[in-house]
């Protein structure tokens, strides 16, 4: 709170926001220029240049622990990156292009010590991505149910059999982590997570074409070993290990949307402004004026239950619940913002000349991704009405 009463963002917070907006209009953007349209990668060596630059100015891996090389920030600092990281073409899955890195899922350095040296600290030191492998073709609204894969133990190794879907990033990644069933049931104790290096014995990867250029991937193991040192805590322990992780990576998640939202409708209101039509601009036309006006008031309440929800994390509170009404309105927010926009430029909004076309098509997944907008509706209403306890989620 401020001297008049009213809320506003920490100044350390607000500058460093404004530092990221700064990184992505003065150094980001210039760059994805020079790629085609539905690029989701930067030439290796204008990567890594932008990247060192990202490094010197406190904006790499925010998300992991400084004492592992990363910013260590706060989940509300990791927010306010999100949104401004969105804020270019392939910022709806490429965050700022990668020039801030690639944040491996935090339920590593829930690992042993030896664990996070091989492959955690490298991969933060070199900038690589890494991978999550949960959902199966069985589901995955659901996966302490959903789950398939199993692992079983023979000796000093586990041997993995299943079949994952929707993984993203695999094919760039050296390693990532894979949840597996342990047990005979189906339920959440019986799942274990374990590091799997990509280039694995068993292991095949198929590329899965979808509405966006940068495509997931099914993961089939068949007969593949993982040694037992890379199980990542005791069996069992999968989802307990993982759960904070899953939670509390939907709350940047949707304040990401929200920042291709506010690109969207700046672009919009700059266009309305310029357009001539009908001796007067675009502007002036009533419909304009609502769908514009309707998009502002909506995107910040999304933007406050964002904040709220990363602000309550950070204290320490348990965020469930938070987390999911903020996943649900943000990226359908977004997705309507950026419909209007669409509709305010008229054909021009269609055009790849544009990122709103792009943007379109991408921000759809949001709501299908990290949980659909149902299941988190789920959460929300079992909650209210003490209910049956509602299901972890990940991405899809």
């Amino acid at each position: 709170m401020n001297e008049a009463g009213s809320w506003e963002m920490p100044t350390e917070l607000t500058m460093l926001q404004e530092t990221a907006r700064r990184f992505m209009e003065k150094v980001v953007l210039p760059e994805e220029a020079k790629v085609e349209h539905d690029a989701f990668t930067l030439p290796e060596d204008v990567l890594k240049r932008i990247q060192a630059e990202a490094r010197k100015i406190g904006l790499w891996y925010v998300q992991t622990p400084a004492a592992y090389g990363g910013a260590g920030l706060s989940l509300l600092a990791q927010c306010l990156v999100a949104e401004e990281a969105a804020k270019c073409r392939m910022g709806a899955y490429i965050p700022a292009c990668g020039a801030f890195g690639f944040d491996p899922p935090n339920v590593i350095f829930k690992g042993t010590r030896e664990q996070i040296e091989k492959y955690a600290v490298p991969t933060v030191e070199q900038g690589e991505k890494t991978f999550v492998a949960i959902s199966e073709p069985s589901g995955g609204s659901d996966p302490a149910r959903a789950i398939q894969t199993r692992a079983e133990r023979k000796g000093d190794r586990y041997v993995l059999n299943g079949t994952k879907v929707w993984i993203s990033g695999a094919s760039q990644s050296r390693w990532g982590i894979v949840f597996a069933r342990t047990g005979s049931d189906r339920q959440r104790g019986n799942i274990t997570s374990f590091i799997v290096e990509k280039d694995s014995p068993g292991l095949t990867l198929k590329r899965i074409p979808v509405i966006r250029s940068y495509s997931p991937y099914e993961l089939s193991f068949v007969d593949c070993e993982v040694p037992v040192e890379n199980r990542l805590g005791e069996e069992g322990q999968g989802f307990a290990l993982a759960e904070t992780w899953l939670v509390h990576g939907r709350v940047p998640y949707a304040a990401a949307t929200l920042g291709i939202a506010d690109a969207a409708l700046r672009m919009a209101i700059n266009w309305a402004r310029e357009r001539d039509l009908f001796k007067g601009k675009l502007a002036d036309k009533q419909a304009i004026q609502w769908m514009i006006a309707d998009s502002e008031i909506e995107l910040r309440a999304a933007r406050l239950l964002v904040f709220q929800a990363a602000w309550r994390a950070d204290l320490g509170y348990d965020i469930k619940v938070d987390a999911s009404i903020c996943k649900v309105y943000a990226t359908e927010t977004a997705g309507r913002i950026v419909d209007r926009c669409i509709q305010i430029f008229g054909g021009l909004g269609v055009a790849q000349e544009m990122p709103l076309e792009r943007w379109y098509r991408e921000m759809r997944i949001k709501r299908i991704g990290e949980g659909p907008s149902e299941v988190h509706r789920m959460v929300v209403a079992r909650d209210l009405l003490g209910g049956q306890k509602a299901p972890v989620l990940q991405e899809a």
